[in-house]
């Protein structure tokens, strides 16, 4: 079974790209447009990765990566899954992010396609 990957990007230009190169990699592909919509997508499509923007409407990917956080610690139900961020900031608070929630990587934008390739099989494969 391929392996499905949450893209969560209000681009729609990132969104298509992603999409289009994901699944030329055989993966499935699950679309989120705002921080919202990517916690009802991790409860209902169980992704085993997750591409996060930091830039979001509604809830910024920090809020996203605090409550996912603490809804596992809490209830078990939502299982530790990795993450990578996409950020067009490459400054301190991005690292401190990483470091803090413990996220797998991060990528700045504008990215090579075949940089995040690499990444999510690193981490599918781990």
């Amino acid at each position: 079974m391929n392996k499905k990957i949450l893209v969560v990007d209000d681009e729609p230009h990132i969104i298509k790209m992603l999409k289009s190169r994901l699944e030329a990699h055989n993966y499935q592909v699950v679309i989120a447009q705002d921080g919202e919509e990517c916690l009802r997508r991790v409860v209902s499509e169980k992704p085993d990765l997750i591409i996060l923007d930091i830039m979001l409407p509604k809830m910024d990917g920090y809020s996203v990566l605090v409550t996912l956080k603490e809804t596992r610690e809490l209830t078990g139900k939502i299982p530790e899954i990795p993450v990578i961020v996409l950020t067009a900031r490459a400054d301190q608070r991005i690292r401190d992010l990483v470091e803090k929630e413990h996220i797998q990587s991060y990528i700045i934008k504008p990215f090579k396609a075949e940089d995040l390739l690499k990444k999510i099989e690193d981490l599918l494969t781990r």
